[in-house]
């Protein structure tokens, strides 16, 4: 897409007044995909030097907003945690040619704030916090289920910039599970559900995105039985916030929702049993 409204494209290491018809560009790939006749310049992140992926101090993970899906990609393959494969599951959701594997960046697939963006959904399930920066230089943080407000909306103030993105120790360390479901054979996800177990006091949480507006993470004390998940899902997500496009239909939507959530109970209830078998306990 040829963004003729576009007159100029500044290095975004050089601050200059933000203006109406500013844009900050990333990737790109959103960016370039369709008009955008609102843009008239464009703040260029590529050069910012951003490590794209960090191992904190305190264990934790930073992913820069610069990072692309094939950086965070290989650098999962040598993470040393128990959530390592929620990554590639994440990263396969785009279902996207390597061209934009390598052009796509995990801070512009939030800030895009897309029911099917499956960094939201990896970020929003590890309980993920956006750093973000103000004009001003000031800064705040967001957990990521706050970021995203709504199809295409989030909380970002005029001129506002994503920063990063931090998945704390603990939650790189639960165990996970992964479901997501298309209309198509190579289509958009519908509904994607990620189930955690905390490692420490073995609580369990469910995150639902692409079916919904915005993501929803709920938590349980305890894993769950059938019953109690399924209440608890239909309270915590309003009919309204089920989402409504040519990819599927609200009903079907909020149906595949509820049957991957059970399945991803299941799936790390049986571990549980497993591990309690390995250890002696039942026989």
């Amino acid at each position: 897409m040829d963004l003729n409204t576009v007159v100029e494209v500044r290095d975004a290491r050089r601050h200059t007044p933000w203006r109406p018809g500013d844009g900050w560009l990333g990737g790109g790939t959103y960016l370039f995909s369709e008009p955008q006749p609102h843009l008239r310049r464009l703040l260029d992140l590529s050069r910012m030097g951003w490590p794209p992926v960090q191992r904190l101090p305190d264990g934790s993970l930073e992913i820069a907003a610069t990072c692309t899906i094939a950086q965070l990609s290989g650098r999962a393959r040598t993470l040393d945690a128990a959530a390592a494969p929620l990554f590639e599951q994440c990263c396969r959701a785009f279902l996207a040619s390597f061209k934009i594997w390598n052009m796509a960046t995990v801070g512009g697939n939030l800030c895009n704030a897309l029911p099917a963006g499956p960094m939201i959904s990896l970020t929003a399930a590890l309980e993920g916090t956006c750093l973000l920066l103000a004009q001003d230089g000031s800064t705040r943080r967001v957990h990521v289920v706050d970021f995203v407000t709504g199809a295409g909306r989030k909380v970002l103030g005029e001129g506002e910039l994503l920063r990063s993105v931090t998945l704390p120790a603990r939650a790189l360390a639960a165990r996970t599970a992964f479901r997501q479901v298309s209309l198509y054979g190579l289509g958009r996800s519908a509904a994607l559900v990620v189930g955690t177990v905390d490692p420490v006091d073995g609580s369990f949480a469910l995150t639902v995105t692409a079916a919904t507006v915005r993501p929803f993470r709920l938590w349980f004390p305890l894993p769950p039985r059938a019953a109690e998940l399924r209440t608890a899902l239909a309270r915590t997500v309003p009919d309204a916030a089920w989402f409504d496009d040519i990819h599927g239909l609200p009903a079907w939507r909020r149906h595949m929702a509820f049957r991957l959530a059970e399945e991803v109970r299941r799936e790390l209830a049986d571990e549980d049993r497993a591990g309690v078998r390995e250890e002696g306990y039942l026989r």
